[in-house]
């Protein structure tokens, strides 16, 4: 009984073991279909990092902007409200200058 516990136990291990071991070289072969070689492969995700770390900063003035346009327009608020608003619009615009 513990015998045929231990087989069954080696045969799973080695069926999972079979399995991993074939999507690893699926995806090494996909890899390797797509790129020849690894310089090809620093190469695109350089120019894959420099188009995002621009489009991240175009995207974030973007944002900022926006919201400092929107803030600009709610200063007519009363309370007070609009005050601080216009006191924030005021240090912003300040730091640009």
């Amino acid at each position: 009984m513990v015998v045929k516990k231990l087989i069954n136990k080696v045969k799973r291990r080695v069926k999972k073991d079979n399995e991993v071991g074939a999507r690893r070289a699926i995806l090494e072969d996909l890899f390797y279909d797509f790129h020849s070689s690894r310089r090809e492969v620093y190469w695109m995700n350089f120019i894959r990092g420099v188009f995002f770390g621009v489009g991240s900063v175009l995207g974030g003035t973007i944002v900022i902007a926006l919201i400092i346009w929107l803030l600009s327009l709610l200063t007519d608020i009363p309370g007070g409200i609009g005050d601080f608003i216009q006191y924030v619009v005021d240090i912003v615009q300040q730091g640009k200058k």
